[in-house]
């Protein structure tokens, strides 16, 4: 991955909508997709990864459909995903007892089903 690519017209729509989500709140990667009418949930993480703008965009707010983290700067286990649940703890979002993200903390997006 060249750090000095600059992001593509698909990854820059991933990373207007990320800056929609607000703090304190989630979306999945699945959500995402639906709404910027995609159709493929790894591509949004493949774009997520890529992200040279946090956290102006804040991808550590969207996780797996389970609400399970899912990565973070392209790791899915490790001091990343730890950092991944401070930063989303320190926004207010609470976690179930299984690690998992509390559903009341998910965000839909305006004209979403």
């Amino acid at each position: 991955m060249d750090p000095n690519r600059p992001p593509t017209d698909f990854e820059t729509r991933v990373f207007e909508a990320t800056r929609l989500i607000p703090a304190g709140k989630v979306t999945t990667y699945r959500e995402l997709a639906l709404f910027l009418e995609c159709n493929s949930a790894q591509a949004i993480g493949q774009a997520l990864k890529r992200n040279p703008f946090a956290p102006q965009v804040p991808c550590h707010r969207v996780v797996k459909t389970d609400l399970s983290l899912g990565g973070f700067h392209g790791q899915t286990e490790g001091p990343w995903l730890a950092k991944k649940r401070k930063l989303l703890t320190e926004e207010g979002v609470a976690f179930s007892e299984n690690g998992t993200v509390n559903p009341e903390f998910c965000h839909r997006f305006k004209g979403s089903k």
